[in-house]
């Protein structure tokens, strides 16, 4: 048992937060940048995008680890990770088809292109211009969810962590 009191936290709708605490989804897109780097929790909402789950490759992905839109932990601590740069995410155009060049521009300065190393990244995320895409690394799923209140934003969460 590892205990990481309090740790920040960032509350993800589901089917999101199970593909990153299964290590599927490794870069959260948002509306809006953070400049906390370090230990990250994930908290899985309450809220089920229900048409997500049934979309593909989404569907697939879950199905592999015995998760389906009903079974999905809601409300709950299921993952730690270490949030490591928080990019902008830039397209050559607005109209740009999906799969295209993605650019990531860090806060740091320089940038890094992405087209499809990671294809299924496409599909966990909203990459569009202006938006933000949060790169996760070292993610371990807990071994039972935990019960916890979500909020917005990021936010302080103290609890015993039990890692698988």
């Amino acid at each position: 048992m590892k205990l990481l009191t309090p740790i920040k936290t960032v509350t993800v709708w589901q089917p999101w937060a199970s593909l990153i605490a299964l290590r599927l989804k490794l870069l959260e897109t948002r509306g809006w940048a953070t400049k906390h780097r370090g230990p990250l929790a994930i908290h899985a909402a309450q809220k089920i995008d229900r048409e997500a789950c049934e979309r593909e490759p989404i569907k697939s992905a879950l199905a592999k680890y015995g998760y389906t839109v009903d079974n999905l932990p809601t409300g709950a601590i299921v993952a730690v990770a270490n949030l490591s740069e928080c990019y902008q995410i830039e397209r050559t155009a607005p109209e740009q088809i999906e799969g295209g060049p993605v650019w990531l521009k860090a806060s740091a300065g320089g940038s890094k292109g992405w087209a499809g190393k990671f294809p299924d990244e496409y599909y966990y995320g909203d990459y569009s211009a202006g938006r933000f895409a949060w790169e996760l690394a070292n993610i371990q799923q807990l071994k039972e969810p935990i019960p916890a209140k979500g909020q917005q934003k990021i936010w302080n969460w103290e609890g015993k962590l039990l890692f698988g």
